[in-house]
């Protein structure tokens, strides 16, 4: 379920690439989401990741579906699942 009207539009149009805590990086990993439309879509999945222990940087390209997410350990696929879920987008797998 996406946040915009069944025509993409959207009234929010801030960026969103989230960065966290630094720390140094030992995982990153790319996933597709589907479901982001705009800029607020980018916003909140930016935020779920983000908000999840461990995670130390997220880039959301709403364009390719894709989220980047950095972590200094091992991510767990099932957390960010939960959490992209939760936001009210679909994480499809990695990409």
């Amino acid at each position: 379920m996406s946040c915009c009207s069944s025509n993409g539009t959207c009234s929010s149009t801030a960026a969103a690439t989230a960065a966290v805590e630094p720390a140094p990086v030992a995982v990153t990993a790319v996933y597709a989401v589907a479901g982001m439309t705009c800029g607020h879509c980018e916003q909140a999945v930016g935020k779920a990741v983000a908000g999840l222990p461990g995670v130390t940087a997220v880039s959301v390209d709403v364009r390719g579906g894709l989220v980047t997410v950095s972590a200094g350990a091992e991510l767990d696929d099932e957390a960010l699942r939960a959490a992209i879920d939760g936001a009210g987008y679909e994480l499809t797998g990695r990409a």
